[in-house]
């Protein structure tokens, strides 16, 4: 009996000092500058699990029970590829597929929409994305420069971008390249 309260008490001795140490490297690591801060640098598998999963949670939570109120016709979608272009281009391209020398500089790289579409993710989950932004990214908040309306506008154009109705789709392809003056050729 003495010997199995001794082998706990050893394993949760061993365990403990394990977590003070793993803490400990974290801690050092941090304030030593030894994680990378420049936007140029590969995020670790760490980093890139720990943040991928707390968006995606983060997402989840606040855009449930939110429901697109504008209707996907061409007006709807013209007017948010309008707004699109004049808020969201820069850093996602347009539908030339070009990346500009902006997006092509920051980190997170932001995703080049007519390459990587977001189709088919659900629309409340990238109006949340617009109204709130992401932390750590380029990506801001759109909640000061833009109403609701806007914001629904500019997601409902993201849900919709592969099937657009001729107006609509019109205003897309005519939206002038976001890597213009870039010497940019494709992204």
């Amino acid at each position: 009996m003495l010997d199995q309260r001794r082998s706990a008490v050893t394993i949760m001795t061993t365990v403990a000092a394990t977590v003070v140490t793993f803490v400990v490297i974290g801690f050092l690591a941090v304030v030593t500058g030894m994680l990378p801060a420049n936007a140029d640098a590969t995020p670790g598998a760490l980093e890139r699990l720990i943040a991928k999963r707390s968006l995606s949670v983060a997402i989840e939570r606040g855009s449930r029970g939110e429901v697109d109120p504008l209707p996907a016709d061409d007006s709807t979608l013209s007017r948010g590829v309008r707004l699109y272009g004049t808020h969201c281009a820069v850093c996602h391209g347009t539908s030339d597929e070009k990346a500009s020398s902006i997006a092509l500089g920051l980190y997170q790289r932001p995703p080049q929409f007519a390459k990587h579409d977001v189709t088919d993710d659900p629309v409340e989950e990238t109006y949340w994305k617009v109204t709130h932004g992401i932390r750590l990214t380029g990506m801001p908040a759109y909640t000061q420069t833009l109403n609701a309306n806007q914001r629904w506008a500019i997601a409902t154009f993201l849900k919709h971008q592969t099937e657009l109705p001729p107006h609509a789709d019109s205003v897309w392809r005519r939206l002038p390249s976001a890597a213009t003056d870039t010497g940019v050729v494709g992204g």
